[in-house]
């Protein structure tokens, strides 16, 4: 006979689920409306990939709203522990998850929304996206403000899960790349073109900075614990998110500016568009290949599954978009089939780690808040600093 094990067994309580809730899992919301817009533009034509890329977006509609009502809850239930989380030196950083997972659900009204509701998800996608946009600027500024006033960092404790908040806003503004040209009213699509542009400047030279200071401390301190392994692969995303945005936005500038007499302009930034997506994607490639080398040591002494996991999912994605759009742009077959091999990893590690998130989720173990048991002190960082989470079940 089967055994039927009870959910949440790993607290007392139920509302423990509530109280121990941390933004970290809006990261499966930002992997599954990547994984979702990928299988959309997978380059063989495959009719029912469609169907199941919009099927999936759907899903994360009700996640990602699932885990906002959480969220919330914890705030009005539990307000100190809430409170509190804030000056740990990592779960703090997972704030730029859920913007970046609303972004995923806005490219999805554009994506699928508009063959389905017409006008109306113009609409909602455009609302949607200055919410977006509210919240990455928020997180963009005030999580790096806690670093710098309530928290403890050292050197050897960072990692990339520093550049979370930071890339909220260029993922923000991709989206506007991809929602501008579906604007009925020009001024009102060059307007928010250019607000993309200050959204991207107001992330990217900021994560490149980071990039930099990461390289620094790997080369010092070598690499993290293996439970952080996964955070190797977050300096993928703001080169992926950066020369996505920059191929959009410079892609329909023309016709956007063209519309409202800086057709001149609009020139200008397709070219810029196009040659710095380019040197962002080959900055990318090395980073995606020292992120697959180290994860190659770390699994030599196996690699615990937590939250973190997420991590591959969404880096890759929003870099097997931008590795298709070259595709698109350039005319260049290579960056096709290389898009098309990403695709089909993206999409096998989003099984994986959907799976055992689902049972780790049915369990309650990945319902772990450090900053309730692990203070602020600086060494709770490198347990796992993905960000994403501290419990494991291993």
């Amino acid at each position: 006979m089967f055994k039927i094990v009870r959910p949440f067994t790993h607290h007392d309580h139920p509302r423990e689920i509530v109280r121990q809730f941390t933004p970290n899992w809006f990261t499966a919301t930002m992997g599954t409306g990547a994984t979702a817009l990928v299988i959309n533009q997978f380059p063989l034509h495959i009719p029912a990939l469609h169907e199941i890329a919009a099927s999936l977006w759907q899903a994360n509609i009700v996640l990602f709203a699932a885990l906002t009502l959480l969220f919330v809850a914890r705030w009005i239930f539990f307000p100190d522990g809430a409170a509190r989380t804030l000056s740990h030196a990592v779960t703090p950083m997972a704030l730029g998850a859920i913007p970046m997972g609303l972004a995923t659900i806005v490219n999805g009204y554009i994506a699928f929304g508009i063959p389905r509701y017409g006008s109306e998800a113009v609409v909602i996608a455009q609302t949607l996206w200055w919410i977006d946009t509210a919240l990455a600027v928020g997180v963009g500024l005030l999580v790096p403000f806690l670093m710098f006033t309530r928290q403890q960092h050292r050197m050897e404790t960072m990692t990339g899960v520093w550049l979370l908040p930071v890339v909220a806003c260029e993922v923000a503004a991709a989206s506007g790349g991809l929602l501008a040209p579906h604007l009925a009213n020009s001024v009102a699509a060059a307007h928010l073109l250019f607000t993309s542009y200050l959204l991207w400047s107001f992330s990217v030279p900021l994560a490149l900075s980071i990039l930099v200071v990461l390289f620094l401390r790997l080369a010092l301190h070598k690499l993290p614990k293996r439970d952080a392994a996964v955070s190797t692969w977050l300096a993928l995303g703001p080169l992926g998110t950066g020369a996505l945005g920059l191929l959009v936005l410079g892609h329909d500038a023309p016709a956007i500016l063209g519309a409202v007499g800086m057709g001149d302009i609009g020139t200008v930034a397709r070219g810029i568009g196009l040659i710095g997506g380019l040197v962002l994607w080959g900055y990318g490639a090395w980073w995606l290949t020292m992120a697959v080398a180290t994860t190659l040591t770390y699994l030599r002494h196996g690699l615990p599954f937590n939250l973190g996991w997420w991590g591959f999912t969404f880096p890759l994605g929003v870099f097997t978009l931008a590795t298709l759009t070259l595709g698109a742009q350039t005319g260049m077959t290579v960056f096709t089939i290389i898009g098309a091999g990403l695709s089909v990893v993206l999409a096998a590690l989003w099984v994986t780690v959907a799976t055992q998130t689902l049972i780790g989720a049915y369990h309650g173990h990945l319902f772990a808040d450090p900053g309730l048991a692990g203070g602020t002190a600086p060494q709770a960082a490198p347990a796992h600093p993905a960000g994403l989470n501290t419990a494991s079940p291993n």
